[in-house]
């Protein structure tokens, strides 16, 4: 795969980005450090791991760093929620972001389902 024309890396770029200017808000607004890094760890590592799948020498090394960007944006979703239920993250806003998550879940879900069918 190539970064022309790839929709999913450009999804998970820009949710990289939405995840940035977050992170950047809860530790200048909401003084809160602990979580907030967690969710930055994990919502930029989504679109790193994209990166490095693009870059893949193989199917297998491919499927691989979808699996991990995969997980990462479960892990992503979980912080969400707990910053919103601990009242760091208004609804509105973290709603908006856990879906943005979700739709890069499913993207990644099929493309491993693709991959790992044909693989077999």
């Amino acid at each position: 795969m190539s970064y022309d024309k790839n929709p999913l890396a450009d999804k998970s770029y820009a949710f990289a980005l939405q995840i940035v200017k977050v992170y950047k808000f809860i530790i200048n607004d909401k003084k809160e450090y602990v979580i907030s890094k967690q969710l930055l760890r994990s919502g930029t590592s989504i679109g790193a791991n994209i990166a490095e799948a693009n870059g893949a020498i193989s199917t297998a090394d491919f499927s691989a760093k979808i699996s991990i960007a995969y997980k990462e944006s479960l892990e992503t979703k979980y912080w969400l929620r707990l910053l919103k239920d601990a009242d760091y993250l208004i609804e509105p806003r973290a709603q908006e972001l856990i879906e943005n998550a979700d739709e890069l879940s499913r993207i990644m879900f099929a493309i491993l389902k693709n991959t790992r069918i044909k693989k077999n």
